[in-house]
């Protein structure tokens, strides 16, 4: 029997993440072929294949495609894809699963900072911040003069209807931060959810048009399915109030951008706040032109704390995986 040293594992990151060189060289992972792709991604889905030829791991980012192109290109040797995100709509897992690949994801250490976002454009989108910000920054206000008691005025927040779509993890974070503006909850989910309705919140659970009805500010948190693309679109903007306001971290496609952006424009939706878009990072230009809307890049999950965890997440996944063990969030 040969005495020679087992072959390192080779495990690809398409791109680098935070603290990469200590989490993914370190415990089992130590002496591990640790290869890492440039800081915006691939420029084409060939380049992404011809990286991670040869992979028995890898970390993928959410722009990128993971399907049979994807897998044959890794070849039989790869044994786990450990998404860096919560959503896994960029990867066809059956594909992975016909496979025997291993998918994994990282559920809980996105919650609190894309909570902490979705309320961020709920209130700047309420109290038009965004808006006034340009006002200052423009000069114009230095122009306009101290303004007047009727100028520049936004939507209440305490005491209001906050409805969530998408009763998850992040879902209930969010409705959470409510209850210091006093807030009362309603909830749309395919099935009860005993902690939405229980002590805190004491939420409702609601069919969609009766949340969209009766709530003062939408928050979405579906993840992005057949069944959820243009869930919300020109029929629901229909029903909601005209000083609603719409709050969106999930998925882009969940929204039909083409409606909101005519509810928007013709203020029958007061107001929305975003942080994905239908196909971004491309923006529908009707929403570049709306002061209406408040917008930020993809990056709900983007603060220090989550992404840290998300890291050591994916990196557990993968040291279980290749050394035999369970993953920890397997898809």
């Amino acid at each position: 029997m040969s005495n020679a040293a087992p072959k390192p594992w080779r495990l690809t990151l398409s791109r680098p993440l935070p603290e990469w060189e200590r989490v993914f060289r370190s415990g089992a992972l130590e002496g591990a072929d640790v290869r890492v792709g440039p800081e915006r991604g691939f420029e084409s889905p060939d380049d992404l294949h011809a990286f991670v030829r040869g992979a028995q791991a890898c970390v993928t980012w959410v722009t990128e495609r993971i399907d049979d192109a994807f897998l044959d290109a890794a070849g039989a040797q790869l044994r786990v894809v450990s998404n860096f995100a919560v959503g896994f709509d960029n990867i066809d897992v059956d594909a992975c699963r016909a496979r025997d690949v291993i998918v994994t994801n990282t559920p809980d250490a996105v919650t609190e900072g894309t909570a902490d976002v979705a309320w961020m454009l709920l209130m700047a989108a309420a109290r038009r911040l965004a808006e006034g910000d340009r006002f200052v920054r423009s000069g114009a206000w230095e122009a306009h003069g101290s303004l007047g008691p009727t100028e520049f005025l936004g939507m209440p927040i305490s005491g209001k209807t906050l409805c969530i779509v998408g009763a998850g993890r992040i879902g209930y974070a969010t409705a959470l931060r409510s209850i210091g503006w006093s807030m009362r909850v309603t909830y749309v989910a395919r099935s009860r959810k005993p902690r939405f309705e229980q002590a805190p919140l004491c939420a409702q659970r609601v069919s969609l048009e009766e949340g969209l009805r009766d709530a003062d500010f939408v928050s979405i948190h579906t993840p992005l399915t057949d069944e959820t693309r243009h869930m919300i679109g020109a029929h629901e903007f229909s029903l909601m109030k005209p000083t609603a306001v719409l709050v969106n971290t999930a998925r882009g496609p969940v929204v039909d951008e083409s409606a909101l952006v005519e509810a928007l424009g013709d203020r029958r939706l007061y107001a929305a706040g975003l942080d994905v878009f239908e196909r971004e990072p491309k923006i529908h230009d009707g929403l570049r032109a709306l002061e209406n809307v408040v917008m930020t890049p993809h990056f709900g999950s983007g603060d220090m704390r989550c992404r840290l965890q998300m890291s050591e997440l994916c990196a557990r996944n993968v040291a279980n995986v290749l050394s035999g063990d369970g993953a920890v969030t397997p898809v």
